[in-house]
C-alpha cells in the first residue's frame, strides 16, 4: 500500500495545520508521485478552506497502521 501524506493548513489561519493521508492499494510509488497533484486538487475542491503546504508518497508500514 502507498500513502499520499500531506499537510493541509487553514487558509484563514495558516498556522493551524493538520496531517492527512490518502491510502492507495493498487499503485506504485512512482504512480503515486505522478498522480499526487490531481488527487490533492480533488481533495482541495472538497475542502476549500484548506491549502496544501507539503506532500509526499511513502510505503505504508503495516506495523504503524491503526487497528
Amino acid at each position: 500500500m502507498i500513502e499520499l501524506l500531506f499537510v493541509a493548513c487553514l487558509a484563514s489561519a495558516p498556522e493551524e495545520c493538520r496531517e492527512t493521508s490518502l491510502v492507495f492499494t493498487d499503485v506504485t510509488p512512482a504512480a503515486c508521485l505522478m498522480g499526487a497533484q490531481p488527487e490533492l486538487a480533488k481533495w482541495t475542491n472538497t475542502h476549500p478552506n484548506y491549502q496544501i503546504r507539503s506532500w509526499k508518497c511513502q510505503q505504508v508500514s503495516t506495523t504503524q497502521m491503526d487497528i
